[in-house]
């Protein structure tokens, strides 16, 4: 199969440098990059570049607008959707407009992209679809320490993980596979219209040149034997909750969990992490547990009851 590489939002942030580091490896046949206005940006000049305009992710359309200008002829490797917004909301001042436009570009749009990408024969065996999330997804990782508020951001990443992994499902026997990634804490316009560029020496965002590189060497490994996952490719060092609720000493890359659900059995239970020991003992009350499909996060090696087993058999 020929390199071609799709960036679905290739002229800022994180796909802006997607873009130039794919197009400068000698590896590369072609990276299709989509922008919303009707010309390229300015900045553009690599060479291994063709420029599909007018592609808005949040629009009904977008999935015909795209394949109406890729070449019939051709298979795509990789499939990046990076194309995002973020629009800032408190308890106090929650914003409708802002979270539909979350939603349809996080969650909705991606689904008619990749659908209509299959359907015109442009991914095949062995093609990967990378959907790029954020940790702030992870129902999992949401604590105390970083608090509520930018519901429509938090909650339309979590709705891209399930598109994500349902795509997985609907793409495994057709040899598709099917990423989930948070790409780091950046440093990009994005983040600093929200007001947190406060964070960023604090938190260790990086460049988005820098979290492209780790990113393309993550994609380099993936395959069909991590569809469906949800994967730090940095690790958990940009994640600020992420040893509060995962623990100490974690691994680069880092695979996240993104929900977790609670049992109510009646007496006593013990539930292990292969990774991480323990994660709780309760005599009457919840038992947490991360969900299983991570089995280094959640496989149950020691349940003290066979009811408190059966009630943990459908995690």
């Amino acid at each position: 199969m020929s390199n071609n590489v799709l960036i679905v939002g290739a002229t800022r942030g994180l796909g802006a440098s997607l873009r130039r580091l794919y197009a400068s490896k000698a590896s590369t046949t072609c990276v299709f990059a989509t922008t919303r206005s009707s010309a390229p940006p300015g900045d553009s000049s690599e060479s291994h570049v063709s420029w599909i305009q007018n592609i808005d992710i949040s629009q009904p359309d977008v999935g015909e607008a795209l394949v109406s200008q890729l070449p019939s002829s051709i298979k795509l490797s990789c499939v990046i959707i990076t194309a995002g917004y973020f629009g800032f909301e408190t308890f106090d001042d929650p914003d409708w407009e802002k979270e539909v436009r979350m939603y349809t570009t996080s969650a909705i749009g991606p689904v008619f992209v990749v659908q209509r990408l299959v359907k015109a024969g442009l991914l095949d065996k062995g093609s990967k679809v990378i959907l790029v999330s954020s940790e702030s997804g992870s129902i999992t990782l949401r604590h105390e320490k970083e608090g509520g508020g930018n519901y429509g951001h938090h909650a339309s990443k979590a709705a891209l993980n399930m598109v994500g992994k349902l795509l997985s499902l609907d793409l495994k026997e057709k040899g598709i596979a099917v990423g989930l990634v948070h790409p780091g804490f950046m440093r990009t316009e994005m983040t600093k219209s929200v007001g947190f560029d406060k964070y960023w020496d604090a938190g260790g965002a990086v460049t988005p040149d820098e979290a492209a590189q780790s990113l393309a060497s993550f994609i380099d490994g993936f395959d069909i034997s991590k569809t469906g996952q949800f994967w730090a490719p940095r690790g958990p060092g940009d994640i600020g909750t992420a040893e509060a609720v995962l623990g100490n000493d974690l691994p680069t890359p880092l695979q996240l969990p993104w929900r977790v659900i609670l049992r109510m059995p009646h007496c006593g239970v013990v539930v292990e992490s292969r990774k991480y020991g323990q994660i709780a003992e309760t005599p009457t009350a919840a038992v947490l547990c991360i969900e299983a499909h991570f089995a280094e996060y959640a496989v149950p090696k020691t349940v003290r009851s066979h009811q408190a087993m059966d009630e943990l058999s459908a995690v």
